[in-house]
């Protein structure tokens, strides 16, 4: 039984000096809890010099990762330096000499997730992620533990905040450009929004999400991703008029063996529990077949919301290493289903068009409509400026492959000035 765990800390950014934060608040606490001291040994930073908040010892920073991962004393390594490279070879070297590994790197879960545990399962150290989908939401532990009873039906989520805050905001009026700038200059967005905007942020965290939900191995590369950027107040003004929200909604259902993963602008009914979720909070939404309904709704991002997930982490892995459990429980990504593509995915649609205000447009489009199996369940013409009318169309549930080749030829069409936005809608209510 160890007496003392040494931690070892890559990378010193806003979750790391969170989590150094709370390790010296929460000290006595967590060595009453642990029976033993938990100890940060070593921090790896770029630059040794820069001013930091730290306790004055000279010896606690280094810019050599080789000092922390061959270091025998270290125990666990915090890795939260972000990307694939290094930190892959970082956390493989570290399980190679033993050490147990928590991270908040859903980059790196997300495409090298399957290397990771094999690694893992090798050298018999944990591997706790806790921090790299929902911030300070706990999921991963629910999904891999206390839900194992279930079948996981589906799980979708709010698991991005920038974005979140930017519709939220839109909601009032505001164009995207304006409030993305104000997100900018508030800290919820990066000089660089392009991964959360573009839903690739969102993307990598479902990816984690559906490999622990339907125990099969899902990357980053697998899934459907949708940005942002198209949508306007007016699309949300008109989804609100219908009974809806619009949301950037990361999305995994299981069908007929195989899994529906995606990440896209939804449309989802104002009596949803996800509808409610403003501003820079997450929200994961899960249904199982024994449990029912749940929701996880929290800080998604953030120095100590993040930090608070990656101290859990730590404290497992801690316990483990105290009482030489470690690896108890491993990768349980034991199936293999395969990923449906977005044109095999069947959903209901919103569509905003611009066409020529003029009698038997509409018999044109829904004749397209009609010819390849897309029905429509209501068409409301909006506005009309000169010789052009905004309309409104809503789909029942018809396969997205048809809708697809039925857009391209309806977009051909003299009297269609122009196909503004698609929204794909999910009707399904709490």
């Amino acid at each position: 039984m160890k007496e003392d765990v040494y931690i070892g800390l890559l990378g010193f950014g806003t979750v790391g000096q969170g989590v150094y934060k709370l390790v010296e608040r929460e000290n006595l606490a967590l060595t009453r809890q642990l029976g033993c001291k938990l100890k940060i040994a070593k921090i790896l930073v770029r630059d040794k010099n820069k001013p930091r908040n730290v306790k004055s010892n000279s010896n606690l920073l280094t810019t050599d990762p080789s000092v922390i991962l061959s270091d025998p004393n270290i125990d666990i390594i915090v890795e939260l330096i972000g990307g694939c490279q290094p930190a892959s070879k970082f956390v493989i070297e570290a399980m190679k000499n033993g050490k147990s590994v928590v991270t908040a790197n859903k980059e790196l879960l997300a495409s090298q997730g399957a290397e990771l545990f094999e690694a893992a399962n090798k050298y018999q150290v944990d591997l706790f992620f806790e921090g790299s989908v929902g911030g300070g939401i706990p999921i991963i532990r629910p999904l891999k533990e206390e839900l194992v009873g279930n079948q996981i039906k589906e799980v979708m989520g709010i698991v991005n905040g920038t974005t979140n805050y930017i519709l939220t905001k839109m909601a009032k009026g505001k164009p995207f450009k304006e409030v993305l700038l104000e997100a900018q200059k508030l800290g919820y967005a990066e000089a660089n929004p392009e991964a959360d905007i573009s839903g690739a942020d969102a993307g990598a965290k479902i990816a984690i999400l559906a490999s622990i939900a339907f125990n099969s191995r899902v990357t980053a590369s697998q899934v459907f991703t949708e940005g942002i950027a198209k949508i306007t107040p007016k699309d949300i003004m008109y989804a609100y008029e219908l009974g809806y929200v619009v949301k950037l909604i990361a999305l995994a259902k299981e069908e007929k063996g195989y899994i529906d993963v995606r990440v896209h602008p939804t449309m989802i009914p104002i009596s949803h529990p996800l509808a409610t979720v403003e501003g820079v909070y997450n929200a994961v939404f899960v249904v199982g077949d024994a449990v029912g309904e749940l929701m996880f709704f929290g800080k998604g991002a953030g120095s100590l919301p993040t930090a608070s997930a990656v101290l859990g982490d730590v404290f497992q892995a801690a316990l483990n290493k105290k009482f030489n459990q470690c690896g108890r429980i491993s990768c349980t990504c034991y199936i293999n289903k395969p990923i449906k593509t977005i044109e095999a995915i069947s959903s209901h649609y919103y569509m905003l068009m611009e066409v020529a205000d003029q009698p038997g447009v509409l018999a044109q489009i829904a004749s397209v409509f009609g010819k390849h199996d897309v029905s429509l369940s209501s068409v409301i013409q909006k506005e009309s400026r000169g010789k052009i009318a905004e309309v409104v169309f809503m789909t029942h549930k018809v396969l997205e492959g048809n809708l697809q080749v039925a857009l391209a030829e309806i977009n051909k069409l003299p009297v269609v000035e122009k196909i503004c936005n698609l929204i794909r809608v999910e009707t399904g209510n709490a």
